[in-house]
């Protein structure tokens, strides 16, 4: 329903008595309260950077590096080659290329079309080496 449409009495009042909003609350979005009071005192202990159209392209490709095995994995501290991970991630960067042409800055059209050369050339170099044989390790 549209908000002009809305009657008074079809609105149902979602604060506590204290003003907050109830359904903003950690108990009710199924996470134990003392598991988002952890996460909140994570999250003020480091600053994120500001969301960005580069940000985006830096993370991409990242994840890319990753599953190429370019860079170790996070998680387990040592390179892994899932080359079809990489090149979905290559393709996802591609399909962002495509959707945004002629809507970017000359920085942002740059950095995407050389992360795009620059990415291909490592997945076509991880393909010639026996990177692409879908193992966990190189």
């Amino acid at each position: 329903m549209f908000a002009d449409e809305t009657s008074p009495s079809d609105e149902t009042d979602t604060t506590g008595s204290d003003g907050a909003d109830a359904s903003d609350s950690a108990s009710t979005s199924g996470v134990p309260e003392s598991e988002a009071t952890d996460t909140a005192d994570a999250a003020a202990d480091f600053e994120l950077p500001p969301a960005s159209f580069l940000m985006l392209v830096s993370m991409f490709s990242t994840q890319a590096m990753v599953a190429m095995g370019v860079i170790p994995n996070p998680a387990t501290g040592k390179p892994e080659s899932q080359l079809p991970l990489a090149r979905h991630f290559i393709d996802l960067l591609d399909v962002l290329a495509a959707k945004t042409k002629g809507n970017l800055d000359t920085e942002e059209q740059t950095q995407l079309d050389t992360t795009l050369h620059q990415l291909r050339m490592a997945f076509v170099e991880q393909n010639r080496t026996g990177g692409g044989e879908g193992s966990a390790e190189k």
